[in-house]
């Protein structure tokens, strides 16, 4: 476990590419081998059949669901709300998502259908999935997206100026959409797979944190590799000891490429055994997603009837 955050790290002082470089590369380096080899031990660890419609619940309640194409409608959007809303129609006891995630244009469009329902608009922002942008566009964009109606901002960093050490670039553009989104929730994108190594995907998570994330995301679920679990596993260990280090609680999202139950359930596995039960709900852990939710509706039709329903029974997403 790293020092307490103490006074160096208020939002004013010692921001600099050097004071930052000194802390996020004086954190304890990440074993690869160790990560990788966790990460696959947790993978075969199974479910309790008792805790198996947990599991699947859990998952559900946790999903963003995404639309995130060129070619996206409201008419597209609004079939996706109905499905966040009340995932099956025909079982009421399905629980709804926790947000849809929507380009900023389509904001409106997602409060309107979501409202008087549990299940909140969150829209991506700052130039994504690229990041590359003046600060100027990307807090124009921040805005677009808020006076719209989203409740979340999923922003991205500028991988670029991290990668190059401009650490205080990072750290200031997050600050400065942290204060941009006032109460908003605030996922920062690492984009884990551009960053190279789980060192580096550490010291992300960390400088979006000292920074004021209330999530680190991994992907854009535009580059590939995207969501991995050795990844979830660094996340999610840097969430823990950033709260035990005197922190907060800030949630981890995996995103893109997780398609099935079997993996969604082995996720929260690893958020279990990783960071702990205390992240085991919607407003610490969230997963982004476009199709899985079909795939957790059908075994959780086989778990509650013992029968599998075809794929055509559900909405497509």
């Amino acid at each position: 476990m790293t020092a307490p955050l103490a006074g160096p790290w208020s939002p004013d002082v010692a921001t600099s590419d050097a004071a930052l470089r000194r802390f996020l590369h004086g954190l304890p380096g990440v074993d690869q081998v160790g990560a990788e080899a966790r990460a696959a031990m947790l993978a075969t660890r199974s479910i309790k059949r008792e805790a198996k419609m947990w599991a699947l619940d859990t998952a559900v309640s946790m999903i963003d669901l995404t639309t995130l194409e060129g070619a996206d409608t409201p008419g597209k959007v609004a079939a996706m709300c109905a499905k966040a809303r009340r995932p099956d129609p025909t079982d009421p006891t399905v629980p709804a998502v926790a947000a849809v995630c929507v380009y900023p244009d389509l904001v409106r469009v997602a409060v309107e259908e979501v409202s008087g329902s549990p299940v909140a608009v969150a829209s991506v922002a700052t130039a994504f999935p690229s990041g590359r942008a003046s600060m100027a566009v990307k807090l124009a964009d921040v805005r677009d997206a808020l006076d719209a109606g989203a409740q979340e901002i999923d922003m991205v960093i500028d991988r670029g100026a991290f990668l190059a050490g401009r650490y205080g670039q990072v750290y200031e553009e997050v600050r400065a959409v942290r204060e941009a989104v006032g109460s908003a929730l605030l996922k920062v994108i690492l984009e884990t797979g551009e960053l190279a190594t789980y060192d580096n995907v550490q010291r992300a998570a960390w400088l979006s944190m000292l920074a004021g994330a209330d999530f680190v995301k991994t992907s854009t679920g535009k580059v590939s590799p995207a969501a991995t679990r050795p990844v979830a596993v660094v996340l999610l260990g840097a969430v823990r000891d950033f709260m035990q280090a005197g922190g907060r609680r800030v949630g981890v999202k995996v995103a893109g490429g997780i398609r099935t139950a079997k993996e969604a359930v082995s996720y929260l596995v690893v958020v279990r055994e990783t960071a702990g039960e205390e992240w085991l709900t919607p407003d610490a852990f969230r997963i982004g997603a476009s199709t899985l939710l079909n795939d957790l509706l059908m075994q959780r039709t086989k778990q509650r009837t013992g029968f599998y329903s075809g794929r055509d029974y559900f909405t497509i997403d």
